[in-house]
């Protein structure tokens, strides 16, 4: 394995650029990020770690004045970052240099097609892949307070170490096995802008218990999470500390007409109701004027009939035969959620997305359309 003897540590501009200017010319590096979210909308950067099969850094954000050095690096489309699970990484680099880095290589996602399970983690990915047992210390050190300690650092560091030596050994064997372009579609969403995007109209979507509500109830929420959202992000607060979600499913249940009734809401502090009631109230007023916006067509929300219960059974028969032509487990490939779906209409799903969609959506869509069938041959189901 490639392990630096030592892990520098940036904390000045002149420091930051001379190791950028390195970077500069590698093909990839592999990056990570410690941050706190608790308290702000935003998260806050940190720590960010950085290595290649040279030398490996940790930067430290909170001493330097920017970050434009390695923002350039980050964007620069001659370049891979290599990361594990970075959809909360990417969003930190979205907003801090407005797109998301590109290109990227994800090994969470990669994972999946060389046997590992899904959604497996980096632990126990390093252990699956190096052999390699890593420390879990500090996993929920603060790392927002100075200075580090020297173990806090290693343990950081570490978290690009392995990585670089995980993404040397799954990008050999997905070329080994002609299967490193089928991730090209995962990667493009993950850098994609608009997953990072959190437009205030569609916070409503995210409230738990908004399929509970319609009509005037739902118009209601519709703004009042859309309120809530535009102050979050104005103040970088959390949306739970000016309002939480069932505070706000009960003010939009209720619609209060005036403030003395919206005080009387179990939840909603003096001073919410003080600083921003009229501001509600006329919230909630304007709502009733109009339909609340539907809810997005998945058809998930229907039950099925016995055909297609039937149906959804036959597909999980060519999942599991697709599984085994690939040498892959049958629950990477499509869950039976996702295939209920897919039964009810809904072909947006994971099962018709990226690499999933090449090795089993469209075999299933040719299903769903008589094209393919299932027969028995030597005992065995074959397509």
């Amino acid at each position: 394995m490639n392990r630096p003897a030592d892990v520098l540590y940036i904390d000045t501009p002149d420091a930051l650029a001379t190791f950028c200017a390195r970077l500069r010319e590698a093909d990839w590096f592999a990056l990570d990020t410690e941050f706190l979210r608790e308290k702000t909308y935003y998260p806050k950067l940190c720590l960010l770690q950085i290595a290649t099969p040279a030398e490996a850094a940790c930067i430290d954000p909170l001493a330097l004045p920017d970050l434009a050095p390695l923002l350039e690096l980050l964007v620069n489309p001659d370049i891979t970052k290599v990361m594990h699970s970075g959809r909360q990484d990417m969003e930190i680099f979205y907003h801090l240099a407005g797109v998301p880095p590109a290109p990227v290589f994800d090994t969470q996602l990669a994972a999946p097609l060389l046997g590992h399970a899904d959604q497996i983690g980096y632990a126990n990915l390093v252990r699956e892949v190096l052999g390699v047992t890593l420390d879990k210390l500090h996993t929920r050190a603060d790392w927002s307070l100075r200075p580090l300690t020297h173990d806090q650092l290693r343990y950081a560091a570490d978290d690009v170490i392995y990585l670089v030596d995980v993404y040397l050994r799954l990008r050999e064997r997905l070329e080994q096995q002609g299967r490193l372009a089928w991730l090209e579609d995962d990667f493009r969403q993950l850098a994609s802008a608009e997953l990072y995007e959190s437009p205030p109209q569609r916070a409503w979507l995210k409230v738990k218990g908004a399929n509970r509500l319609k009509g005037p109830a739902l118009s209601a929420l519709q703004s009042l999470a859309a309120w809530r959202e535009q102050l979050a992000q104005d103040k970088d607060l959390p949306r739970g500390w000016l309002m939480k979600d069932d505070v706000m499913i009960d003010l939009a249940r209720q619609r209060p007409a005036t403030q003395e009734a919206m005080a009387a809401i179990r939840g909603l502090g003096e001073r919410l109701v003080q600083r921003n009631g009229p501001e509600l109230l006329l919230l909630i007023e304007q709502a009733a004027q109009r339909r609340p916006e539907p809810f997005p067509e998945t058809g998930s929300r229907d039950r099925l009939d016995p055909d297609q219960d039937a149906l959804v059974d036959v597909m999980m028969a060519v999942v599991r035969i697709s599984a085994e032509e690939h040498s892959l487990n049958h629950a990477t490939l499509a869950t039976r959620k996702q295939l209920e779906a897919l039964v009810l209409g809904d072909h947006t799903g994971g099962v018709m997305q990226g690499w999933r969609r090449r090795l089993i959506g469209e075999r299933l869509q040719l299903l769903l359309e008589g094209e393919l069938a299932l027969t028995v041959r030597d005992g065995r189901l074959v397509l």
